[in-house]
């Protein structure tokens, strides 16, 4: 079996190895990314906003931003919460965000067409002058959401409920080193900050150039646009670009690409 190199962050290994067994690759699991719980002085305010009914949309830019939320509250409020939710117009990127809100009862939560920033500024953008929109995300979430739908007159908070950092270790170590040693087949890349947390450990190694020409040469994944654009900045091209912002959806192109 080609071994695919999977760098999500450790709580997705079990499913993410079996989709990929499923998909006919054999895993290397080696987090590139860590999701850290982050509670900013936004997150209050973004609370009592939405229970007292002053945010007219809240974007949800992820599943994990949806659980770090709710992690921070009490089981009273959590209920006050998700009650104000359901007479919220609540926006979702992607179907596994979607998917998540569905769970904690919100069950018509809107999708944009383009699981993106440009996409939801767009779809937005003829609705929501002179309304007041929320978000909740990672602390490295593109300005260009805030920006975009500041532009079409809306009022935008933002707090930040986790944040990502770089894992350091053995594991990370060797994923360079077989890949740099051409026994990885095939990469999947979920983010930009996965991304940069593989080349950080790569240019660790003394290898930044020779990871660039290994992932020239092996097939590359990318969920979405954004990771994409994050790697043509690298100088590499996404072999395998899914129509759906998914990491199944990902390997299946993968698939049809080997």
């Amino acid at each position: 079996m080609p071994v695919l190199a999977i760098m999500r962050p450790e709580s997705y290994r079990e499913k993410s190895e079996a989709l990929a067994r499923a998909y006919g690759f054999e895993p290397f699991y080696a987090p590139m990314i860590r999701l850290e719980g982050l509670k900013d002085e936004g997150f209050e305010p973004f609370v009592q906003r939405v229970i007292e009914g002053v945010s007219d949309y809240v974007i949800f830019t992820s599943a994990n931003g949806i659980t770090f939320t709710l992690n921070k509250l009490s089981e009273s409020e959590k209920e006050s919460f998700v009650e104000a939710l359901k007479k919220t117009r609540v926006i979702a990127i992607g179907p596994n965000t979607e998917k998540e809100l569905v769970k904690i009862g919100i069950e018509k939560p809107f999708l944009p067409g383009d699981y993106s920033s440009e996409g939801i500024v767009r779809d937005l953008c003829p609705e929501v002058k002179g309304k007041t929109v929320d978000l909740a995300r990672s602390e490295f979430g593109a300005k260009l959401l805030i920006e975009g739908l500041k532009e079409c007159g809306a009022t935008v908070y933002e707090t930040h409920v986790y944040t990502l950092t770089i894992p350091e270790g053995k594991t990370q170590k060797e994923l360079i080193e077989r890949s740099l040693a051409g026994e990885i087949a095939a990469f999947a890349f979920t983010s930009s900050m996965m991304i940069r947390g593989f080349m950080k450990h790569a240019e660790l190694a003394g290898a930044e150039e020779e990871i660039k020409e290994v992932l020239r040469k092996a097939l590359v994944g990318a969920i979405g646009t954004p990771t994409a654009k994050t790697l043509e900045n690298y100088g590499v091209s996404a072999d395998a670009v899914p129509e759906e912002f998914t990491f199944e959806a990902l390997l299946a192109v993968l698939k049809s690409k080997l």
